[in-house]
């Protein structure tokens, strides 16, 4: 079935993405990249747990509590009124994230640039002569990517996402991801958590991600990454590419969701409909590397260790850039309408 779907699927994917795409074939002197394969790439045990009316149908990592109710009530879009439906709870592939050094260079599709800034060397990892750390820059991409609905592995299933694939975000035409001081009006709240306190209770945050799932309250924190702030593509120490870019994935979707962009899924309020959540609740998401090398056994809680899977992840040329699979927690209330 799901094979049956592949030529459909890339016949409806936006325009916008496939000229851009046609665009480049004569700038990728350094972008490096390929195109996801959703059959053997992609960890789809990750859709576990599944709950329905706050029993534990079937098993899976360990996950955020979902409502215990056995029957829920939405408000109808066809007619004015309350609608009884049956809580259920899974995670779902969503959305596609690029981290790369090169400007416009859009990794999950294939390694291709769009566009030649000119800059040679963006991104590449550098050591301060002063105290030896290293820092380095990278730009993100964010694409709609809502595969189980459109390979329609679940048929008309009202609680997925039902979006055309597309490229929806680049930092490249962001002026806050490249300057730390302008990005303080996004994120004012940085310079509360940049003392030795406050990074000290990530540790927590890490061993808790490691072990289960983060903790959402210490909301600054990735875990065993770093901060989350600023929300920017600088990474003032830089621990290795893996390190990185799931400390950048994760400072990027913090951004989104101060930006509205992101909104909540799980608990009771997700139940309907998505709501605002402008500081981001980690345990909402996971995340599967799929570029260079695809984890597709597994996927990782925000803050979990890299240290665990990260060998041989990362290496010269086509190994220094990376794509990541977002998975995201899904509370639904399942009704005929």
């Amino acid at each position: 079935m799901i094979y049956g779907t592949l030529v459909p699927l890339l016949k409806r994917i936006s325009w916008s993405l496939v000229i851009s795409l046609g665009l480049s074939v004569s700038l990728q002197a350094k972008c490096v990249g390929r195109f996801l394969n959703p059959v053997t790439d992609i960890c789809w045990k990750c859709i576990f747990p599944l709950t329905v009316g706050g029993v534990e149908i079937i098993k899976g990592k360990p996950s955020p509590k979902g409502p215990k109710r056995p029957i829920c009530y939405c408000q109808s879009k066809v007619v004015r009124t309350q609608v009884p439906g049956i809580p259920i709870g899974f995670w779902e592939p969503v959305r596609l994230v690029d981290v790369t050094r090169t400007p416009y260079c859009l990794v999950n599709m294939g390694g291709k640039q769009i566009a030649d800034t000119g800059v040679v060397g963006r991104g590449d990892v550098a050591e301060d002569a002063d105290d030896g750390t290293h820092h380095s820059f990278y730009h993100v991409h964010w694409y709609v990517y809502p595969i189980i609905y459109w390979l329609e592995v679940l048929t008309d299933f009202i609680c997925l996402d039902n979006l055309a694939i597309d490229l929806a975000y680049l930092t490249e035409l962001d002026p806050l991801w490249n300057d730390d001081e302008k990005s303080i009006i996004l994120n004012p709240e940085a310079s509360l958590f940049g003392n030795l306190a406050a990074q000290t209770a990530c540790v927590a945050d890490c061993v808790a991600a490691t072990a289960k799932i983060p903790l959402d309250a210490l909301f600054w924190c990735n875990g065993c990454q770093g901060s989350l702030y600023p929300f920017t593509g600088t990474i003032t120490e830089h621990m290795g590419g893996v390190q990185a870019s799931l400390l950048i994935t994760g400072r990027f979707m913090a951004k989104l969701h101060r930006e509205g962009l992101l909104w909540g899924t799980l608990g009771i309020r997700g139940l309907c409909e998505k709501y605002p959540m402008p500081i981001i609740k980690k345990s909402q998401y996971r995340l599967q590397m799929i570029y260079p090398i695809a984890t597709s056994r597994d996927c990782y809680p925000f803050g979990h260790s890299e240290a665990l899977w990260q060998a041989d992840r990362e290496f010269p040329y086509k190994g220094s850039d990376f794509g990541y699979l977002i998975w995201r927690k899904r509370d639904c209330c399942l009704r005929p309408i």
